[in-house]
């Protein structure tokens, strides 16, 4: 079709209606001319196949003439091509009278059979609500207030993220194919869009990041703080409210959502694949039958996990590391984990936390001395704590009544401190004093030769204690160094202070864990050895 002069194709009151919102006329005339080039008849079978019109502009590959303008209405979209589809004379190009009124013009009937009205911003929202913003403007100031009602602090940057359903991915393949095996041949096609046909989750992007950067003053780049679109269609979200409420039975982490909306989306239907143009013409047919429903939209504001790092001292010997739960019941009086993240997290207003060590102790094992490295992992922080937040928190933490946990050198850090630390634990040294009883008399001879001891290689296989819960595997560690010291007033009863490799287990090596361990103290200086006491004095990791 040849090309129309804009004022050939509206009258005044048209246009006044096209540039209300001080629209760029130069801008809507490039839109209206690049449709022109535009056969009519391949408008006319989108149009009623029910693709809605940012659909329709990003197939014929004029996507960026939409993007750079999101102020730009959908019924600004629908009426210049309702231009197109009728033409200046109201004709269409076989000569037949149209009829569309002004209504018909500038309203869509139906929800786009390809995005599910993705790029129409129609959506039902979390609550339930139908919802309908008519520019990419409109929708972006939805999105930014949502997101400003998280009250995020210290954020200079964002990263958008959008997932869409599968059947919309596969209806816009379809349409792909049919484009293809329909209209290869023609030149429009040819010289646009069979290399600038977008996808509809890059569309939405480039739609919405623009407004979204000026209403929310940031850049969008890539960034630790995420602002996520999840679109699931009918059945998805029902397979996912099912699949969440069995979770929450289970579980409270605080990405339930996140990580459950994913599995479903990675578990929905994806029907019979469209491997040939052929099938693709049958899929449309079909798609084109189909009562369309909005999408469910779910937006979701996350941080990076912050880390919270420093070094930990544990003075009872009724605390565990991390909480312990048999058969219900509780192990211990407390645990490190829940007094340091519980302590922690309202500084962070964040969601959740995770505890992280170099190494663990047991729970009768006291860890004394320099401390142990340990990281608090805060999960989506509104805020990151000051320097001077995290003495108070400090204070607040070695202040508490009960003096199990105290902590010291606490900082924020980065997550490079997390491998650092993981190093540690595998390679660096650990020292430890252990009261140790045998089953004679102490001598001189025995000082002597523990005290000899250099870079010793033992074996030990898996402890008898934890075998229920670790692989039986043989490993070698190195004992570094040994010291005996006597006690005042006992023959049998000695402190054993030693170094070695991390890893060790330090009661096996005592008793010898019938022979499982050699060698052991025991089988060493000739006779049984029991361990009674065991403190962990220094971690020599360098980090905290």
């Amino acid at each position: 079709m040849a090309q129309h002069d804009s004022k050939e194709v509206i009258d005044g009151n048209e246009e006044t209606q096209l540039t209300s919102d001080h629209m760029d006329n130069d801008l809507l005339k490039r839109i209206r001319d690049a449709v022109g080039a535009v056969p009519v008849n391949v408008v006319k079978d989108f149009w009623s196949m029910g693709v809605c019109a940012q659909c329709i502009f990003r197939l014929l590959g004029l996507h960026e003439l939409i993007c750079s303008h999101p102020s730009l209405s959908n019924s600004k979209l629908r009426t210049i091509l309702g231009e197109v589809r009728v033409g200046g004379d109201g004709l269409d190009s076989s000569g037949k009278q149209e009829g569309l009124t002004a209504h018909e013009l500038t309203t869509e009937t139906s929800i786009c059979k390809i995005c599910l009205g993705v790029l129409q911003f129609v959506f039902f929202n979390d609550n339930n609500t139908f919802m309908k913003k008519d520019s990419a403007s409109e929708f972006a100031s939805e999105i930014a207030e949502l997101v400003r009602q998280q009250q995020y602090q210290q954020i200079g940057s964002f990263s958008l993220e959008v997932s869409l359903p599968p059947l919309v991915n596969k209806n816009d393949r379809a349409i792909w194919f049919y484009m293809q095996k329909k209209y290869e041949y023609e030149l429009w096609f040819q010289e646009k869009a069979a290399f600038q046909c977008f996808s509809i989750k890059d569309v939405l992007k480039l739609l919405v990041i623009k407004p979204l950067q000026t209403l929310l003053d940031l850049k969008h780049m890539e960034s630790t703080f995420h602002i996520r679109l999840t679109y699931l269609d009918s059945l998805m979200k029902l397979n996912a409210e099912s699949s969440i409420e069995n979770k929450r039975r289970k579980t409270d982490a605080a990405y339930s959502l996140v990580v459950d909306i994913h599995k479903v989306e990675g578990e929905a239907f994806t029907g019979t694949s469209l491997k040939s143009q052929e099938d693709s013409f049958v899929y449309v047919n079909d798609m084109i039958e189909k009562v369309i429903q909005p999408c469910h939209l779910t937006l979701q504001c996350f941080r990076n996990s912050i880390y919270i790092g420093g070094r930990y001292l544990k003075y009872s010997r009724n605390v565990s590391q991390t909480r312990w739960v048999i058969d219900d019941e509780r192990v211990g009086e407390a645990s490190v984990e829940e007094i340091l993240g519980k302590s922690i997290l309202p500084f962070c207003r964040g969601e959740g936390y995770k505890f992280h060590a170099a190494g663990r102790e047991d729970i009768d094992v006291r860890m004394l001395g320099t401390g142990r490295p340990f990281l608090v992992e805060i999960q989506n922080a509104r805020q990151i704590p000051s320097e001077g937040v995290i003495k108070d928190v400090e204070v607040k933490i070695n202040s508490m009544e009960y003096q199990h946990v105290k902590v010291k050198n606490l900082v924020v850090v980065s997550n490079q401190a997390w491998a650092m630390m993981r190093e540690g634990e595998a390679e660096k040294q650990k020292q430890y004093s252990a009261l140790v009883w045998i089953s004679r008399d102490i001598n001189n001879e025995d000082l002597q030769t523990l005290s000899s001891v250099k870079d010793m290689k033992i074996v030990q296989k898996t402890p008898i204690r934890v075998l229920h819960r670790r692989s039986p595997l043989e490993r070698g560690k190195t004992i570094h160094w040994m010291k005996l010291e006597r006690l005042l007033g006992s023959s049998q009863y000695f402190l054993l202070h030693l170094c070695t490799q991390a890893g060790t287990y330090i009661k096996e090596f005592v008793h010898g864990d019938l022979g499982r361990t050699h060698p052991s103290i025991g089988s060493i200086l000739g006779c049984r050895a029991e361990i009674l006491q065991l403190d962990v004095t220094d971690v020599k990791v360098d980090c905290f």
